[in-house]
């Protein structure tokens, strides 16, 4: 079975970092690894994937060694079924802002006894058959890392409960998305959203578990970093390749 070196990687207190990805092409996942990223999230969510390129990535991402972690478009027992047996080990799904999510979550991504994900041998996720049943139906539900978005004050104020529930690992915290819920759209060093960041990142830890969150600065990372953040998205693809663009150009223009 393939490992799931984020989750070991986590247990072992390493910082991790990854951007997201919207370009739908395997070599960007290749680039990502060959840079020295730890994983890459392919973005269902604002991204045009479909199951079928978000499977194609996966495979790069395992060829090269990088974790691919698959954000979904929303908490869709369906959706996440199809993720998971594509080969997913990692899945990251948005809008989770209570404690009835978060159960729901669980039941999708755990086979029986902790949940009631769909049972099929004959996919990616068990090499077609390669993997017996024992293995990949007994193994399974302790490889996979669930990852939940905390992005409004609704998650905020809800989760003390939501991170008690077993089976959710990394409380991911949106900024952007959260300081819309703080009437601040965009402005994600503005002090009310960093407090209720910094304020969840104290419950998440409290109750064992990990914390990521988005940022676009080196010296974000670090703040986040130095109060216990592990897995940290830093930006995204397509705008790193603009900036890098727009940098070049300036230069010869100059």
């Amino acid at each position: 079975m393939v490992e799931n070196k984020l989750q070991d990687s986590l247990k072992e207190g390493k910082t991790l970092y990854g951007p997201f990805s919207k370009v739908q092409d395997p070599a960007i996942v290749e680039i990502a690894a060959l840079s020295g990223f730890d994983f890459v999230i392919i973005d269902m969510e604002h991204g045009s994937y479909s199951i079928e390129s978000a499977q194609n990535m996966i495979r790069a991402a395992e060829a090269r060694g990088i974790t691919p972690v698959v954000r979904v478009t929303e908490n869709s027992e369906t959706l996440i079924l199809r993720t998971l047996d594509i080969g997913a080990k990692c899945i990251q799904v948005p809008q989770i802002c209570t404690k009835a999510d978060a159960d729901r979550l669980v039941k999708s991504t755990k086979f029986y006894p902790k949940g009631q994900r769909g049972m099929c041998r004959y996919v990616r996720a068990a090499e077609y058959t390669n993997i017996g049943p024992a293995d990949h139906f007994g193994k399974a539900n302790d490889s996979i890392t669930t990852i939940i978005h905390i992005e409004g004050m609704e998650g905020i104020e809800n989760l003390e409960e939501i991170v008690q529930v077993d089976g959710i690992d990394v409380i991911f915290l949106g900024p952007y998305d959260l300081s819309q819920s703080c009437g601040v759209p965009g402005q994600v060093n503005d002090p009310k959203v960093v407090k209720a960041m910094k304020g969840a990142v104290e419950t998440a830890k409290k109750y064992g578990k990990y914390v990521g969150t988005f940022t676009e600065s080196p010296e974000n990372a670090k703040m986040w970093k130095d109060i216990g953040v592990q897995y940290i998205s830093y930006a995204v693809d397509v705008g790193l390749i603009m900036n890098t663009f727009k940098d070049i150009t300036n230069q010869l223009h100059s």
